[in-house]
C-alpha cells in the first residue's frame, strides 16, 4: 500500500502544502495484528519516482521495498522549496556555508514538527510499532545530517538511523560538539557512509569521514562505516545502498 496527501508544516512554510508519503508492505492489509518498525526519511519526492524527483531519477525504493517484501514502514515528507528553503529546514544549527553565506539553520523546528505532529500521526493512522525500538531515520546529504542530529538530540525517539554521503563538512565544530556532549544510549544503531569518487569534493573531506566514525566509536553506538567503492552524490548511487542500510537498521530486531 502506498499513500500521498498533502500536508502543511506552519512553523517552516505556514500554509503552503507540500507532499507526504507513506509505504506500508500489503501483507499488513491481509492481517490487521502485524504491526512494523517505521522508517522516517527526508527528501521525499527524491524517494519513490523518478517524474517527483528533483534531477529526474529517484531512490527506487517503492519498487525495492515491493520486490522484497521488507517489513518496514516507510514515511516521508518532499522539501525542495526555493530561496536555500532545503538548506534550512535541513540544517541542524546556524553558520556559514560556502557560496550562500550565513544560513538560519532549522533543523530543531523541522524535527521538532516531525516528532510532535507527523510521527503522532503515523501512529494513530498506520500500523507501526510506535517505541523507540522500532522508529528510525534516515536521509542523504543534509538530510543524512540531520538524521545525526536526529539520532542523537531525539535518541529518546529514535533508536536508529542511516546517514548517506551526509553533509559533516557542514559546521564542523558544532557537529563535533554534538557528537561529543550529547547525552545517547548505547544501543543506538548507526549506518554512515560515504561515495569514494565524492571524497574529493570537499578538502579533508576522508579525513573529516574518519574523524567523525571515531567520535561515533567513543559514543560506543553500534556503527556500519562504509566508503562506497565508485560511490557518488546522487540518487542513482544511494540507490545502490538501499540493501545495505535497510539491512543495518533491521539487523536483529527479528531475534528480539
Amino acid at each position: 500500500m502506498f499513500e500521498t496527501w498533502d500536508i502543511t508544516i506552519p512553523a517552516l512554510t505556514g500554509e503552503k502544502p507540500r507532499r507526504a508519503y507513506a509505504y506500508v508492505p500489503d501483507f499488513c492489509g491481509r492481517d490487521r495484528a502485524v504491526r512494523l518498525p517505521v522508517l522516517y526519511m527526508f527528501d521525499g519526492h527524491n524517494l519513490f519516482f523518478d517524474e517527483e524527483a528533483t534531477y529526474g531519477k529517484s531512490w527506487g525504493l517503492l519498487d525495492y521495498m515491493e520486490k522484497n517484501k521488507t517489513p518496514l514502514i516507510i514515511a516521508a515528507v518532499e522539501c525542495h522549496d526555493p530561496d536555500h528553503g532545503r538548506l534550512k529546514e535541513y540544517c541542524p544549527w546556524s553558520c556559514e556555508m560556502p557560496g550562500v553565506g550565513r544560513l538560519a539553520g532549522k533543523g530543531k523546528t523541522t524535527m521538532d514538527w516531525l516528532v510532535n505532529t507527523f510521527k503522532p500521526y503515523m501512529d494513530e493512522n498506520f500500523p507501526t510499532l510506535p517505541d523507540r525500538e522500532h522508529t528510525f531515520i534516515a536521509g542523504s546529504s543534509m538530510g543524512g545530517l540531520m538524521s545525526l542530529f536526529a539520532v542523537m538530540k531525539y535518541n529518546k525517539v529514535f533508536s536508529r538511523c542511516a546517514a548517506l554521503s551526509p553533509s559533516i563538512w557542514f559546521g564542523r565544530e558544532k557537529l563535533e560538539t554534538m557528537l561529543r556532549s550529547t547525552r545517547i544510549k548505547t544501543d543506538t544503531v548507526i549506518y554512515m557512509d560515504y561515495g569514494a569518487r565524492e571524497l574529493g569534493y570537499h578538502p579533508e573531506m576522508a579525513g573529516q569521514f574518519r574523524h567523525v566514525t571515531d567520535l561515533l566509536l567513543e559514543r560506543k553506538v553500534d556503527l556500519t562505516s562504509r566508503i562506497v567503492p565508485n560511490g557518488n552524490h546522487n540518487e542513482a548511487s544511494w540507490e545502490k545502498q538501499i540493501p545495505f542500510f535497510v539491512g543495518a537498521l533491521l539487523y536483529g530486531l527479528e531475534d528480539g
